[in-house]
């Protein structure tokens, strides 16, 4: 960006004359866009305090030795322990100071096609200004779905940007609805950090990188891209010397930095977090970040215990906006009601009761942007095909990182420096690459590019849940399941077929997430509630995930998908799985062979008697 319009504080014209005393400087106007109050020492202060008509707080002040960079984490409680009163000049005081830190020179303003105009704070634009933040702009938010939706273009760098904007718009909500809270400002700075550097741990078109190459690449590595985003931002921070800049404004490290790294990844394994989450009288806290009475700060950038947050708040909205899909999730509505209930003997955010019936709306776009976009049969499949060409390419490609050493595509997760160094411009690298050893991958690529695609064969819902370790067994079952009515000499073998198992839910499996969200009634806004889904709607899902198997060939002349539908079908069968949509098209004759796929055909046939004298004789028939 323009350093003209974004210049550092350290910059400013006051700054740049060392001869300016306090009385000069108190002249040319405190507060001002050409002074910044965490650079003052005591005496500046006094100054100020006294060219605000403060002038009875000079001693006070100097006695405790506040300088600039405190004024922004005083509070009322904090001027009680001053002895200052009566409340109307600690209000008073309080006023001045906020209006002082609010318009600190040093805040800048970035015009968000989402958000509109956001200020973000000094210490968040040197984040932003680094190798590894910026190595976001060339990752794309939502992968191979660019390919079918071209206005899908945006890329992870804007979407964390948002993040670490509505962070901070909830904390601060919250600090001024609940200043019994006691959030000081390394609170919400550590909170929006949190959310700008969430996602810095992705790889190569996003979710396709973890989800998909890396399980095949590397599946020991058990590779998450959280995780990823804790290392990247410690190798941020040290990288670019920002510790010490962080001292300055007033964090306390390392226990500062531990809390944003556990609001990014958590603090321990899945399993025991869930453990401790589902108990209100759990008494093992397991941050060490910040200490349990503040544990409702760990619920804003990555929700473990619902998945509200505002990782989904800004993802609904931007991914939307570039989609051309409409957002039935107002997040400002949310921010209207939130406050924090003791639930047991833990604080959490929640909100009034009327918002229940939007809170499973919200939930509900999630998983309509999952079957719409992020799911698409189209975009998932060409990420499969990206994903292919990534494997063949592994081992033929070098990425330097520390100490000058190469590493491959899943091996550059292992240095931080060398993973600054991928992004999605690999998928240019082996486009464009003249390595024989490259020219596999090459070619799937440019297939990708002609749009010359892999076949979809068609989809169903599995009877029972195919677990994880099933998954590579799935194309040789189907291979085998040759079609009782052949109407063709074609075979095809395991390796023409793509099997994709796909999860649908609310975002936490089998689970409710509304379960684990809490509640206040306008009459006692402090005593949280839960609502149970039979008090809101008898219209609410009685499930909350499902499974849905699709299935593609990789042989694209026409007699072989006609083979390849017709071996689906036959696997749909044997496996009394969910009947195929299209089956009664693309294969009329084996439909009867399965007595439960006909029944529905026969649904208006007032005789039901008859209905089954057909059914029977279409089973003979087709049996001979």
């Amino acid at each position: 960006m323009d350093s003209t319009k974004r210049g550092r504080h350290d910059s400013s014209p006051a700054r740049a004359d060392p001869y300016l005393t306090p009385v000069k400087r108190a002249k040319t106007g405190y507060g001002s866009r050409n002074w910044d109050h965490r650079d003052w020492d005591v005496e500046d202060v006094c100054v100020f305090l006294e060219s605000r008509g403060l002038g009875q707080f000079q001693e006070i002040f100097r006695e405790n030795k506040i300088k600039g960079i405190i004024l922004q984490d005083l509070t009322e409680e904090h001027l009680k322990e001053l002895n200052i009163s009566p409340v109307g000049l600690r209000v008073e005081l309080l006023k001045c100071l906020r209006t002082l830190c609010q318009n600190s020179p040093s805040m800048k303003v970035f015009n968000d096609p989402i958000h509109g105009h956001i200020e973000l704070h000094p210490l968040l634009v040197r984040i932003i200004d680094t190798p590894q933040f910026q190595r976001l702009r060339y990752i794309r938010q939502l992968g191979g779905s660019y390919y079918v939706f071209p206005g899908a273009s945006h890329n992870r760098f804007e979407h964390s940007i948002g993040v670490g904007h509505l962070a901070g718009c909830l904390v601060q909500v919250l600090h001024e609805r609940q200043p019994e809270l006691q959030i000081n400002q390394r609170d919400m700075l550590c909170v929006q950090i949190a959310g700008l550097c969430h996602d810095l741990g992705h790889g190569p078109f996003s979710h396709m990188f973890d989800g998909r190459f890396m399980p095949l690449a590397n599946p020991k590595k058990d590779f998450k891209h959280e995780a990823a985003s804790v290392k990247m931002f410690d190798h941020l921070i040290k990288s670019n010397g920002l510790e010490s800049i962080m001292k300055e404004y007033g964090f306390h490290l390392p226990e500062d930095l531990n809390f944003i790294k556990e609001q990014i990844a958590g603090p321990l394994a899945h399993e025991d977090l869930e453990q401790f989450n589902s108990s209100q009288s759990s008494s093992s806290w397991p941050y060490v970040g910040r200490q349990e009475e503040k544990c409702f700060l760990y619920e804003i950038v990555a929700n473990k215990r619902n998945g509200i947050d505002v990782d989904k708040w800004d993802y609904f909205a931007r991914d939307c906006h570039h989609l051309g899909i409409q957002n039935n999730f107002d997040y400002k509505r949310f921010l209207k009601f939130a406050r924090v209930c003791e639930v047991g003997n833990k604080k959490h955010i929640c909100t009034r009761d009327k918002e229940v019936g939007n809170l499973y709306d919200m939930f509900h776009t999630r998983n309509c942007l999952h079957r719409r976009a992020y799911q698409h049969k189209v975009g998932n499949l060409i990420e499969t095909m990206i994903t292919d060409a990534f494997l063949k390419a592994d081992p033929h490609i070098g990425i330097e990182g520390s100490d000058g050493n190469l590493y491959t595509i899943s091996g550059s997760v292992d240095d931080m420096e060398a993973y600054t160094k991928l992004t999605d411009h690999i998928f240019l690298q082996i486009l464009y690459s003249n390595d024989p050893s490259l020219s596999e991958a090459k070619e799937i690529l440019r297939k990708v590019e002609r749009r010359e695609l892999y076949k979809y064969v068609g989809q169903t819902h599995p009877s029972t849940r195919i677990k994880p370790d099933e998954y590579d067994r799935l194309p040789a079952e189907l291979a085998s399941s040759t079609p009782q009515i052949s109407t063709t000499d074609i075979r095809l073998s395991s390796d023409d077929f793509i099997v994709d198992v796909i999860h649908m839910d609310y975002g936490m499996k089998e689970l409710n997430p509304i379960n684990n969200v809490r509640f206040y009634c306008k009459s006692d806004p402090c005593k949280a509630v839960k609502i149970t889904k039979d008090q809101v709607s008898q219209l609410l899902p009685e499930k909350f995930a499902e499974q849905i198997v699709r299935v593609y060939c990789k042989r694209m002349e026409e007699k072989s998908l006609e083979a390849a539908k017709r071996y689906f079908v036959q696997w749909c069968m044997n496996k009394d799985f969910s009947k195929p949509q299209d089956i009664d098209v693309v294969a009329p004759d084996m439909t009867p062979l399965k007595a439960s796929w006909v029944a529905n055909d026969e649904d208006d046939d007032e005789d039901s008697q008859h209905a089954a004298i057909v059914q029977k004789s279409r089973i003979k028939l087709f049996s001979n």
